[in-house]
């Protein structure tokens, strides 16, 4: 396929060895690169049983079909292995710069398996590759360790790194792998796997060029899209508090309908993500109190989330790789909390909700500083919050007790402990130790009955959406099968595809009461099922979520891989390498021992009991089991089990793909 370098590098730490592998022109066109490339490596390769923190274990990362093509929007790269957090398929993915730098390597995805005596890092430029001693950049965190490798390396090419911090070489499950900084890729506990393998980093300093089979195509479809981008800009009498005033719309209004994902544009280009924050808050989308509150509980949220007030701070607007959006942005710290850390990656909205309202915590300040902390030590901020806030209601409920919390006043909202409590789980010291491996395992070691209070699924904290709002996310959190993700699929998300206009059985979104979406209904679990494998096809081609959300006439997907590719496929068929994707995650589930039936929401996430107030107030999911059940069935999986039926692996032809 003309877009992907036709090679994979393998590395075994235990050997000492490394190998550039052709890879099958076949494996490309069933699975393009990226998350596709990754979940066929590791199905074929990790054996059954084997423990995700033992040599057996392998971890990748893998860049997509159209990174370095010149397609905009098309810089995130994956990391994949069996996750220590679920024990099933893992996955996480990430911006930044250090997509392309696999590619300009010569290769789509390098995987690892072993484990190396001492601490090392993998280097690779045009010349090849080699393990190189990294002790000397143990114990430093993500920042420091990056600096110093760049430092060490650098010829004429700027090296891009993948590194982890002090949370995975602690081997915390809930860790994650750096680049630029601070962007990590962050869910699953993958981190731990490198830290497992005494892998410090991946450094790359590659300058191959990248093939595509129609640059001007790909040139004229990049000018249009950007032409698009850059006109949506915010009108300057729009200001921040107004995304409270559209959050309550939301909220109030009963109905599902199409929407316009262009528009997100100009508020992305203005505020990034934190414009969420509010919105979210009063919408009902953001969980509050350990998903026991409303927004009736954090009533100084909306003041001190106005995302005017973070961009107030913002240096300079952050782009990554091939992205004319520039969600991302640095903030100037240094007047904040005693200038510990002078300049911060702007918090994603997942970040601000997790260590705020789902802490009852309104401090802004904290949680740049929180952000901050959690980056460095490459700990995933989702897992952690979702921990902390299980650590919070279990000593409010007398399960935790003073002396087992080193002294620490575990109160909603109480900022320094909070903030005491993340540097100990980042250092395992005392009670981080408990926590540092999230709150299913932490609750299963303090027992007392505190497992009601872990608001995790398969193990996995749940995100900064909820879903007693969104009626994918109340189906998907349980059937994905890297369980808890909100990225496969959600009602709004679907709302702005059109993906119907692409595909011939996704259906058509229509004006209907939101309330039907939540029933076990064919034609909202079809309407999911295209939203998953639409979301696999952007992840094999490694593009972005909100060019997703763009909508399939804004961001043309289709046409973007046919002119980087060569084919000429319709969008029924690159859907069904979506397909294709999403059932091998599932099928490497079923290969090391995991039960669909056995991973669902705490029924505090369903609406048991209900809320009292907020947007929520009275919600309940009442079929979410007849709910997971049709989607196993229309998704060609068995409707009881949840296992791929022979007649799909066949059809699908990932029976053949597996004897590649």
């Amino acid at each position: 396929m003309k877009c992907c370098m036709g090679f994979i590098l393998e590395v075994d730490l235990t050997a000492g060895e490394i190998k550039k592998t052709a890879v099958p022109d076949g494996v490309y066109r069933s699975v393009l690169g990226g998350k596709g490339l990754g979940a066929w490596y590791c199905l074929k390769n990790i054996p059954a049983g084997a423990d995700a923190l033992s040599p057996e274990n392998i971890i990748g990362f893998c860049a997509g079909a159209l990174t370095g093509t010149g397609a905009l929007m098309a810089g995130r790269w994956t990391v994949v292995g069996k996750s220590p957090l679920t024990d099933g398929w893992g996955d996480a993915s990430c911006g930044g710069m250090f997509a392309p730098a696999i590619k300009q390597c010569g290769v789509d995805a390098i995987f690892v398996r072993g484990v190396s005596e001492k601490p090392v890092y993998l280097f690779m430029d045009n010349k090849g590759a080699e393990i190189r001693d990294a002790s000397k950049y143990w114990g430093m965190d993500a920042v420091e360790a990056e600096d110093a490798l760049i430092a060490d390396t650098r010829d004429k090419k700027l090296p891009r790194v993948a590194v982890i911090g002090q949370s995975g070489e602690n081997l915390s499950r809930i860790s994650g792998i750096v680049n630029d900084h601070g962007r990590i890729a962050a869910r699953s506990g993958l981190g731990a796997v490198m830290g497992s393998k005494k892998l410090k980093a991946i450094v790359l300093a590659g300058t191959r060029p990248v093939s595509c089979a129609d640059f001007e195509s790909v040139k004229r479809l990049g000018n249009e899209l950007g032409r698009k981008v850059k006109k949506a800009k915010l009108p300057p009498f729009i200001r921040g508090y107004m995304m409270n005033i559209t959050g309550r719309a939301m909220g109030s209004i009963p109905l599902t309908f199409p929407a316009d994902g262009g528009m997100l544009n100009m508020f992305y280009r203005h505020w990034g993500t934190p414009m969420f924050e509010n919105l979210s808050v009063v919408s009902g989308d953001a969980p509050i109190k350990n998903w026991q509150g409303s927004r009736d509980d954090v009533p100084g949220a909306l003041r001190e989330f106005d995302p005017d007030k973070v961009i107030e701070i913002e240096d300079s607007k952050y782009h990554c790789y091939s992205c004319p959006l520039g969600c991302g942005g640095m903030l100037n710290t240094e007047k904040l909390n005693g200038g510990v850390y002078p300049s911060t990656h702007k918090p994603e909205y997942e970040t601000m909700n997790q260590l705020g309202p789902l802490l009852l915590n309104t401090d802004r300040n904290s949680i740049y500083l929180l952000n901050e902390i959690f980056n460095r030590a490459g700990m995933d901020s989702i897992s952690a919050g979702g921990t902390l806030a299980w650590a919070i209601e279990s000593y409010e409920n007398g399960l935790l007790t003073k002396e087992d919390t080193d002294g620490l006043e575990l109160k909603w909202g109480n900022t320094e402990a909070i903030i005491a409590l993340a540097k100990k789980m980042v250092k395992r010291e005392g009670i981080g130790d408990l926590l540092a491996d999230g709150s299913k395992r932490a609750a299963a070691k303090l027992g007392k009955g505190s497992e009601k209070y872990a608001m995790h699924i398969g193990g996995a904290e749940a995100p900064a959406h909820d879903s007693r709002n969104d009626p994918m996310l109340a189906l998907n959190y349980a059937a994905e099968p890297a369980p808890g993700k909100h990225t496969t699929a959600m009602t709004l998300q679907y709302s702005c595809m059109s993906l119907c206009d692409i595909c011939s059985w996704a259906p058509k979104v229509k004006l209907h009461p939101k309330a039907s979406d939540f029933l076990p209904r064919e034609e909202t679990a079809m309407a999911n099922i295209a939203n998953i494998c639409y979301t696999m096809l952007a992840d094999c081609a490694g593009t972005c979520l909100y060019a997703e959300m763009m909508g399939v006439h804004t961001y043309k997907l289709i046409e973007y891989l046919n002119a980087a590719t060569g084919e000429k496929l319709s969008g029924d068929e690159y859907m069904e390498i979506g397909k294709r994707v999403q059932t091998l995650r599932q099928l490497f589930n079923i290969k090391h021992g995991i039960d669909p039936n056995t991973i669902r929401l705490p029924k505090r996430m369903l609406g048991y009991p209900p809320l009292e107030g907020g947007a929520n107030a009275g919600v309940q999911v009442h079929s979410a089991e007849e709910q997971i059940h049709l989607h196993w069935k229309c998704f060609g999986w068995d409707e009881k089990n949840g296992v791929p039926t022979e007649e799909t692996v066949k059809s699908l032809g990932i029976d053949k793909l597996m004897e590649v």
